[in-house]
């Protein structure tokens, strides 16, 4: 359950894309503990209290949060003892698509007591979101994999963010017919996409690009279709990086 707006005047948050948004809500005076992974900036002096999954429980006591707001990567029995501390702790899952994106959003808004604000926001991506589609060419449905990891292999399946990237773009996903993402280079080859998109893994990335480049029987490999993108906007659930990375992948498969 939410601290009322008025309450959650001292945020600490665990989860890097809750930091985004609070972000671009304009209200990141309101941070007083993130994660060392936060895309936080440096002038705004904002105490590191956690890596990805470990949290620094004394420290964050001492920023006497009126709110922690956790994820899946928090252990459990670590949102456990905040609460035991007498910590109010808001759990939020990843969202698995574009309208859970927007609904955590505005959920994150009416935490922080800007609800008209993340409405405003999410309202005008959607309206971005319409006038993209309306440009994708009809027909087309251009085979996509979506790369997010190289060892192992890994891809965007159905349930997941990534997998509506291929939606919205008039795309069909390789991987539809599979739960878990883990594939190998041979279930690609032979689903033959048209277009491949790998996230950044730094060097990694245009090694693997190299790697499918190689292939010369693969269409994406013919055309010229392989891809690397910025995983801040690829893997971040906001609203407005889902369409920032949505745009860039539209006018990479058709421009």
């Amino acid at each position: 359950m939410f601290v009322q707006a008025q309450q959650a005047k001292r945020i600490v948050s665990l989860v890097p894309w809750v930091t985004k948004s609070i972000y671009l809500m304009g209200e990141q005076d309101k941070l007083v503990g993130c994660t060392s992974y936060c895309p936080v900036e440096a002038s705004d002096n904002i105490p590191v209290v956690a890596s990805a999954m470990s949290v620094n429980i004394e420290k964050t006591l001492t920023l006497r949060p009126d709110v922690v707001i956790a994820s899946s990567l928090i252990k459990p029995e670590t949102i456990d003892n905040l609460k035991k501390l007498g910590l109010k702790v808001v759990y939020l899952p990843y969202p698995k698509s574009f309208e859970e994106i927007c609904s955590y959003f505005i959920q994150v808004g009416e935490l922080i007591g800007k609800p008209e604000k993340a409405r405003e926001i999410v309202s005008q991506q959607r309206a971005r979101l319409a006038k993209l589609i309306s440009k994708v060419p009809v027909g087309k449905n251009p085979k996509e994999f979506f790369q997010i990891g190289a060892k192992p292999l890994f891809c965007a399946v159905p349930n997941t963010f990534q997998d509506d990237f291929i939606r919205f773009s008039g795309g069909k996903n390789i991987a539809s017919g599979l739960k878990m993402g883990g594939v190998t280079r041979e279930f690609v080859l032979t689903q033959n996409p048209d277009v491949i998109f790998i996230v950044t893994m730094g060097i990694v990335a245009e090694e693997e690009k190299d790697t499918w480049m190689g292939y010369s029987v693969l269409s994406a490999s013919k055309d010229k279709k392989i891809f690397v993108l910025d995983a801040d906007k690829t893997c971040s659930p906001t609203p407005v990086l889902f369409l920032d990375a949505l745009e860039e992948i539209i006018k990479l498969i058709y421009e």
